[in-house]
């Protein structure tokens, strides 16, 4: 029997925004290279460029969207082709980049973007005798800056003083270096194929794979995920691409599965606080995620996001930028090779107009845990998170307004009318219960005489007078065999009632919607 896992995330899904709304004119880098060629963060999107000499990467406001002038100024400073650019997670405008002239540079860009072209950095790291590919800050420490060179050597710098920290000697080019979330380790691939867990702080070696991660000889990525697991991409000795989940511990082999034969370097991204990767290929045009979870296989395919056009390179939204009020939990800028920037948002479709606590926990803010000279002695800090909650934005038309009515059940019931003294009218069964309608709990009464009048035919059977309406003064405050706290009892549990059976009314709702439009996506499909 067939059984399907639930997932709150299962029927995420992409959608890009209008031509208008991306950017387009762009001469993106031609330079193999696999990297992402491109970094956003709340303010800015940086992306790496192709000009005739040197190096440069173009930096843009978020808001300007649209077409990108010819003379659009950029960051102009490096001697060789730009390589790697990364946007500083603890200050939106700071920007540090590595190039083909053994250089890492940190730039600080001006308030409101560049009005001219920036070629003096506030910060030039110089220790790589080749060229440096790779540039990662710390996510948590402040000015703590990894950079990895084709000269297989991986420094670790404070850039608020320029010193060198850390520096580690690995026996091949590196292609990937990711830290751990408190940033204590790292882990690395090589092109001789060895994943390798290493100490932030001393350099060390704590452990690597026996045998090869991935036996392709292609590129393979790897991501330092929570909950000390390590998740890694790459080729089989058959040229499948596959991906693979590791105990950042041991190193052991927790899953691995083929995804297909295609050529493209798969580039893993992590989202750790709804624990989803999406894998990007170089070259494709299909994004696949899935979701990490405690349970076998660990790695739970959920959808893909599939275009026409191929992917050059790609930036990712931190979770400080995403529309919360759309259930916005992923945001992709697409680098085309038509020179124009496609911005695909990932939403969870919810019916709702309130905040989504489920799908949006507390995340990593832009304020350092830790000072780099602290981290450096020893201090080990996770990320300071921030609530999403007070980013969003109620969208409610009208505010629901609270009308207090008066209780009708606190007036008090109308006197009964006393019964005359020669009206003795024989009590039916009904009247004998113990809770009697108003229109019978009134007494008959007798219009002044004590008995009625015989009638004009004997033959003619009497009639018992009429009831008069209303209550005569000196009546009972209450009818005979009604409390008022019965009935205010009464009433309390036919609202509990009532309300359980709207509170199960409205879930059924919930349910039948989602399922409609689960029902509907397939379809379109």
């Amino acid at each position: 029997m067939a059984f399907m896992r639930k997932s709150k995330f299962r029927h995420v899904f992409g959608k890009p925004l209008k031509k208008d709304d991306g950017y387009d004119n762009i001469r993106v880098t031609k330079n193999s290279w696999d990297s992402p060629f491109c970094s956003v963060n709340p303010k800015y999107i940086a992306i790496i460029t192709e000009v005739a000499g040197g190096g440069a990467f173009l930096v843009l406001p978020i808001k300007q969207t649209g077409r990108v002038e010819m003379n659009q100024p950029v960051v102009d400073g490096h001697k060789g082709p730009v390589l790697d650019i990364s946007f500083c997670p603890h200050n939106d405008d700071v920007i540090a980049s590595c190039s083909e002239d053994c250089t890492v540079k940190v730039w600080q860009i001006p308030e409101g973007g560049l009005t001219r072209n920036l070629t003096e950095p506030v910060v030039e790291l110089v220790s790589h005798i080749k060229r440096a590919c790779i540039v990662h800050w710390h996510p948590s420490a402040q000015n703590i800056l990894l950079s990895a060179g084709a000269d297989a050597k991986i420094c670790i710098w404070n850039v608020g003083t320029g010193e060198l920290y850390v520096e580690v000697n690995l026996p091949d080019l590196i292609y990937s270096v990711n830290f751990s979330y408190n940033g204590n380790r790292f882990v690395c691939t090589c092109k001789d194929k060895i994943l390798r867990v290493i100490d932030s702080r001393t350099g060390k070696v704590i452990k690597e794979t026996k045998e090869p991660c991935h036996q392709g000889s292609k590129p393979a990525q790897a991501l330092y995920l929570k909950n000390d697991k390590v998740f890694t991409t790459g080729f089989s000795r058959m040229s499948e691409r596959q991906y693979a989940l590791w105990d950042a511990n041991t190193l052991e082999q927790m899953s691995m599965d083929e995804i297909d034969q295609a050529n493209g370097v798969l580039m893993p991204v992590y989202d750790g606080d709804v624990e989803m990767i999406y894998l990007i290929g170089k070259g494709d045009s299909i994004i696949r995620y899935y979701e990490i979870t405690d349970e076998a296989p660990y790695v739970h395919y959920l959808s893909l996001y599939q275009s026409k056009d191929p992917t050059r390179g790609f930036g990712v939204m931190c979770k400080r930028g995403l529309n919360i009020n759309n259930c916005e939990i992923m945001r992709i800028y697409k680098l085309l090779n038509t020179g124009q920037v496609e911005v695909i948002p990932f939403t969870v479709p919810r019916k709702s107009e309130l905040f989504q606590d489920d799908i949006y926990p507390d995340t990593a803010s832009d304020q350092p845990a830790v000072s780099g000279e602290d981290w450096f002695r020893g201090v080990d800090a996770n990320p300071v998170l921030l609530s999403l909650k007070d980013m969003f934005a109620s969208e409610m038309k009208e505010p629901a307004k609270v009308v207090v009515k008066s209780n009708i059940l606190d007036k008090k019931v109308p006197a009964t009318p006393s019964r005359s003294v020669g009206a003795t009218p024989q009590a039916t069964p009904q009247a004998k219960s113990a809770v009697r309608p108003a229109s019978e709990a009134a007494a008959p009464a007798a219009a002044g005489a004590g008995t009625e009048l015989p009638p004009e035919n004997e033959n003619e059977i009497p009639r018992p007078s009429k009831p008069s309406i209303g209550p005569k003064p000196g009546a009972n405050s209450e009818p005979e065999g009604v409390s008022i706290s019965d009935l205010l009892d009464e009433v309390k549990q036919l609202k509990k009632t009532v309300k359980e059976q709207d509170k199960k009314l409205r879930q059924c709702e919930e349910r039948l919607s989602t399922l409609e439009s689960a029902d509907g996506e397939n379809n379109a499909e």
